[in-house]
């Protein structure tokens, strides 16, 4: 630390709290570290304010709060940032050396929620037609038609996993093919009815062709060898195992084939509260999101035509 800057007063204290936290608290010498560089922030802005550590308001800290975040600093950063802090200040309470602690109720921004991974068309529809000519036909129809159905009706992979074989009084979902229509319970067991497009209804008739061959009574649409409903858990792994073997860079998982679809659909039609419906989204809110990835779509298609989009370097 600065002692041209920082009180041997709030220097003490500095010290005397990291000797607390490595022989009392036992924290590991990385952690102990990361809490110096903490406290190294904290005086120095304490000392740029012209106040001593034990007189910090709630103000002070939320200006140092505003200054970082104004900075670039992210919100993740901030939050390990005034974790230490509050440690600290929780510290001096136990010592009687405050009266309050000065961040006790101040929090980060809120960081932005990360964007939802999707394929380009292109990885979508490489996906879509790979075939595995060294797999089992049996596996290889069936993995298809997941493939399809992911990505042709949005489905999350609980509503995969749900749709039996044909409609029943007991079914969660089913596939009615003569109204092109895949029927599927969602979150807060809400029913919905998505349309079938005609490479996932092809892929689900090919698969129901041989899933014959495993004569058992199981109503699940789709099964392993045994004859047992798949779960979400086998989904994943075999989504991800075909991405691989289909040549894409990322390994995929169900849940980017949903973001896909909604995404692609959004770019083609521009209908948002469509998208909300195919979804499943009781708030619009949900769907909005995928407006900001068809902006970056719009966004790298400018930048990539326009004469005037180039930057220099």
């Amino acid at each position: 630390m600065d002692g041209a800057s920082v009180s041997p007063e709030d220097a003490a204290l500095v010290e005397k709290y990291l000797e607390h936290v490595r022989v009392q608290k036992r924290l590991a010498a990385r952690t102990v570290t990361l809490y110096s560089l903490d406290m190294e922030k904290l005086t120095a802005n304490a000392a740029k304010a012209g106040v001593g550590l034990t007189r910090v308001q709630n103000t002070h800290v939320r200006r140092w709060v505003a200054q970082m975040h104004a900075g670039g600093r992210s919100a993740r950063g901030i939050a390990l940032i005034l974790s230490g802090w509050r440690g600290f200040y929780t510290w001096l309470g136990r010592e009687g050396r405050v009266a309050s602690n000065p961040v006790l109720d101040v929090r980060a921004p809120k960081a932005p929620k990360p964007l939802p991974k999707a394929l380009s068309v292109d990885d979508a529809v490489q996906l879509a037609e790979f075939e595995d000519a060294d797999a089992d036909p049996w596996v290889e129809a069936r993995d298809n038609a997941i493939v399809e159905l992911l990505y042709g009706c949005g489905l999350r992979v609980g509503e995969l996993v749900g749709l039996d074989a044909q409609a029943s009084v007991a079914a969660k979902g089913w596939l009615d093919f003569d109204a092109g229509e895949a029927h599927v319970l969602g979150k807060g067991s809400k029913q919905r009815i998505v349309p079938l497009g005609r490479k996932a209804d092809e892929a689900v008739r090919a698969w129901l062709a041989v899933r014959a061959e495993v004569a058992l009574p199981q109503p699940a649409l789709f099964i392993d060898p045994r004859g047992r409903r798949l779960s979400a858990q086998t989904i994943w792994r075999r989504v991800r195992l075909r991405s691989l073997r289909a040549g894409l860079a990322t390994p995929v998982h169900p849940h980017m084939l949903r973001h896909s679809f909604a995404s692609h659909v959004l770019q083609s039609s521009g209908d948002l509260r469509a998208v909300q419906e195919l979804l499943g989204h009781a708030n619009i809110g949900t769907t909005q999101v995928y407006t900001r990835l068809d902006f970056q779509h719009l966004a790298k298609a400018y930048d990539a035509a326009h004469p005037r989009a180039h930057r220099k370097k």
